[in-house]
């Protein structure tokens, strides 16, 4: 039985299990904090794999993922890195952000998520069959795709894909109550100011407000923070810097809840 706690938004728990069934990569799309790496590990745990997360960077190179020799007293010795364990071991690889990463870097994916499922490693003249339960899945946030960052077709079209968006008002209510323990009409109070950011038009909010900082806000109240307060420091102040935004923000915080006097 699985402990990490994830609520369903669609039929993505069988699309996943399929999917690991019959070997196939999968691609997740989604904004920030929406639950796309709770739901790794939750699938993690579901199927009985490990789960090798890399979150990928400008600096991430093929080296960081296949591995590198290194040198002890002993002389020089091959270390695997975190996908040719999972190649190796059976495991989910689940690269977070995928399109931060180099292109050249990125290359290295796709004998694994065709039909060849293997990894060649160049320095070393290995070429690693995948274990039968080796399973790559990718994610990336679509809202930050550019000319410059954004998947290659080529790559792209290797994948089986999911698109995560924030959960409906119900089961965002659930999640927070679950993961902070605060009660039920102010989890509504939160959801609730979320959607109304979230529909926010001319505003230099590069981010919507994401489910995580609901969940943190609900965790101060539950603290003792009173909720007015709350929302400033875990959401408004997380959003923007900018004095209008600001603003706008917190007079919207203030109609759910009551600013308290210092």
């Amino acid at each position: 039985m699985s402990q990490t706690y994830y609520e369903a938004q669609a039929n993505e728990i069988e699309l996943f299990e399929a999917s690991a069934q019959m070997n196939l990569p999968i691609l997740i799309k989604g904004p920030t904090g929406c639950g796309k790496t709770r739901f790794i590990e939750y699938m993690g745990e579901k199927l009985k794999r490990d789960v090798y997360t890399v979150v990928c960077h400008d600096d991430l190179s093929a080296a960081d993922l296949v591995g590198r020799h290194l040198i002890d007293e002993n002389g020089t010795y091959w270390q695997d890195g975190p996908l040719t364990k999972a190649v190796r071991n059976g495991g989910i690889c689940y690269l977070d952000e995928i399109i931060e990463a180099r292109k050249d870097t990125t290359v290295v994916l796709h004998s694994l998520a065709d039909y060849r499922r293997v990894l060649p490693i160049d320095r070393t003249g290995e070429t690693i069959e995948a274990h039968p339960d080796f399973m790559l899945v990718v994610s990336y946030n679509p809202g930050y795709q550019n000319v410059l960052k954004g998947m290659k077709p080529s790559t792209k079209q290797r994948f089986i894909s999911l698109s995560f968006d924030y959960p409906k008002a119900d089961i965002e209510e659930k999640i927070v109550i679950k993961e902070s323990g605060v009660d039920s009409e102010t989890a509504k109070k939160l959801v609730t100011i979320a959607g109304e950011i979230r529909q926010l038009s001319d505003t230099d909010i590069q981010e919507a407000v994401s489910t995580r900082l609901l969940i943190y806000a609900a965790k101060l109240i539950t603290k003792g923070f009173d909720p007015y307060n709350a929302c400033m420091h875990s959401i408004v102040e997380s959003l923007s810097d900018e004095e209008d935004v600001l603003e706008v923000l917190e007079k919207l915080i203030g109609l759910h809840f009551k600013v308290l006097s210092l």
